[in-house]
């Protein structure tokens, strides 16, 4: 069982890295194994209830009006291509479930490093990449471009790689400016964010787990909220000036770290 501490850490954790694009599921993988020696799938995937809200609240004027689009403007191009990005990964999720939450996937810190330092390298070469004409937003995006946005995050579904980062970085090789595909990075992982909810409450053994852990589900996602605001608050911010170098950078370093703790422990 986790300590008071250790559940506020892992709150912590979950709300910084969900949307800083270091990923969130290899840093918790990572600090259950330090704490504990193993990682809790479970956990993690409820930790995705404050931050889910955390979006949401966010957005709300952004929710409001994609809604007013949909419902009385009658465009929904940003819709459909929100939609496009969001539904491969949850298809390929709720298909492999099982294989994607195995100890060999989940919880191997040597994947969450592999993960960490290869989209590390991405990032910090990105600029220097080829890019397509730029978009002004995501509801300039061609179909297919949402689409293969979509085809990109499928690879954040192992731990280490991130979710926000790998939409992010194809966003930018879509022609997107940084902040405008941090934007539509977020805003694109709602409907798989809230799948996951919807999906944990459905769920015998989610449930189960749920009310057996209570206190730690819930004292972690209020410190997830709170610090998910702040990281998206930031990262918004931050990408309106600079680009993903700096993340990549540490992404690199701490991948390396994490192998040769690996290698001198063997």
């Amino acid at each position: 069982m986790l300590t008071l501490l250790q559940t506020i850490i892992l709150g912590l954790i979950q709300g910084f890295t969900e949307f800083i694009p270091v990923s969130s599921s290899g840093h918790l993988v990572l600090a259950q194994v330090l704490m504990s020696g193993a990682s809790d799938h479970y956990l993690v995937e409820f930790l995705d209830l404050g931050t889910t809200l955390a979006l949401i609240i966010y957005f709300r004027k952004k929710i409001y009006e994609i809604l007013r689009n949909i419902f009385i403007e009658r465009n929904v191009r940003l819709t459909r291509n929100l939609l496009l990005t969001a539904i491969p990964a949850g298809i390929v999720g709720y298909l492999l479930s099982d294989f994607l939450n195995s100890s060999w996937i989940f919880g191997s810190v040597v994947v969450v490093a592999i993960g960490l330092i290869v989209v590390g390298v991405v990032m910090i070469v990105l600029e220097k990449l080829p890019k397509a004409k730029p978009v002004d937003n995501g509801e300039a995006l061609k179909a297919k471009t949402a689409f293969a946005i979509g085809i990109v995050q499928v690879l954040a579904l192992i731990p280490g790689v991130s979710r926000s980062g790998s939409t992010i970085i194809a966003g930018r090789l879509a022609g997107l400016s940084a902040k405008e595909a941090a934007e539509y990075s977020f805003l694109a992982s709602l409907p798989i964010m809230l799948g996951v909810s919807l999906k944990l409450f459905a769920g015998h053994t989610e449930r189960a787990y749920l009310l057996s852990h209570l206190s730690t589900v819930l004292v972690s996602n209020i410190f997830a909220f709170i610090a998910g605001m702040i990281a998206v608050t930031f990262m918004l911010s931050y990408l309106k000036r600079h680009s993903l170098a700096v993340f990549g950078w540490y992404r690199v370093a701490l991948g390396v770290v994490v192998l040769a703790a690996v290698l001198l422990v063997q």
